[in-house]
């Protein structure tokens, strides 16, 4: 079995516009359009059981009619193999009832992108929604370190994961890009070991520029196979979760790298699907 547990899917009026202008944001190359199909074809092709779709709420006015888009598309998704979580926007303030609505309609979880919702992860606005997610049970997954689009800020850092866990600890914590996207060595140094996990989207092998941008990305070095591994295992193996960020990776590519890395069959197998399976509670029946 393999699990993806890091992917974006958009409405598919609307997915192909979007994915072009976040590939010019970028300035890294898509592999799908990005719609909810053309995921499950990727799927398919490169063998993945299951995907996890993760929505960005960009604004706190789109949260309530995009959650309710996925919840009424929850069962044709799961269908595909696809488990939707829902989004949440720091800045909005009914966001204890629209956790609990989730949770209510069987979403197992939540996605927070601080960069892309211009608030430090510590920030009191993200630590009540962590706090009550917590107490509902639902996962948060959080982009970590520098976005590849945004270089101004550091909008979730080492310093301030580490000032959540503090304040919150959040039982279903995870991280994607490793911990922090091109902050290797403060995650290595600082957050290995912490009771989160870490999900490898978009962190190892080579990022692929986008053919139409003028310029090359702004950071191209992302782990490599050695620093990969060396962190995984200190991290604790088994709360490492096999990720790509497709569209932005391709799921067969994807699964080549990982298969590639020096871990034993045992590790791998926990990596790319029983660390996620006992996460998402699948062999209870969940999908």
């Amino acid at each position: 079995m393999i699990i993806d547990f890091h992917t974006h899917t958009f409405p598919p009026k609307i997915s192909a516009d979007v994915v072009e202008k976040l590939a010019a944001v970028s300035r890294t190359s898509p592999f799908t359009d990005g719609s909810a199909d053309a995921l499950a074809a990727s799927m398919k092709k490169a063998g993945v059981d299951y995907s996890v779709n993760l929505p960005v709420m960009t604004y706190a006015g789109q949260v309530e009619k995009v959650n309710t888009s996925l919840i009424s598309q929850k069962e044709s998704l799961q269908a595909q193999g696809i488990i939707t979580f829902g989004g949440i926007h720091p800045d909005y303030e009914n966001f204890r009832k629209e956790l609990k609505r989730l949770k209510d309609a069987g979403i197992p979880g939540i996605k927070l992108h601080p960069a892309y919702q211009g608030v430090d992860f510590d920030d009191p606005r993200i630590l009540r929604i962590l706090d009550c997610a917590n107490e509902l049970d639902l996962i948060v997954v959080t982009h970590a370190g520098i976005d590849i689009g945004i270089y101004d800020h550091d909008y979730c850092s080492v310093t301030q994961i580490l000032h959540v866990l503090k304040e919150i600890h959040p039982e279903k914590l995870v991280l994607a890009h490793m911990g922090g996207w091109a902050c290797w060595d403060a995650v290595e140094r600082d957050l290995a070991g912490a009771p989160v996990w870490l999900d490898t989207a978009f962190s190892i092998g080579s990022v692929t520029p986008w053919p139409k941008a003028n310029r090359p990305p702004y950071r191209s070095m992302n782990l490599t196979d050695e620093a990969f591994t060396r962190l995984a295992r200190k991290h604790g193996v088994d709360h490492v979760l096999f990720a790509t960020d497709s569209p932005w990776e391709d799921q067969t590519d994807y699964i080549g790298r990982m298969e590639r890395m020096p871990l034993t069959d045992e590790e791998k197998r926990a990596v790319f699907a029983g660390n996620a399976a006992a996460l998402l509670g699948i062999m209870q029946g969940l999908c």
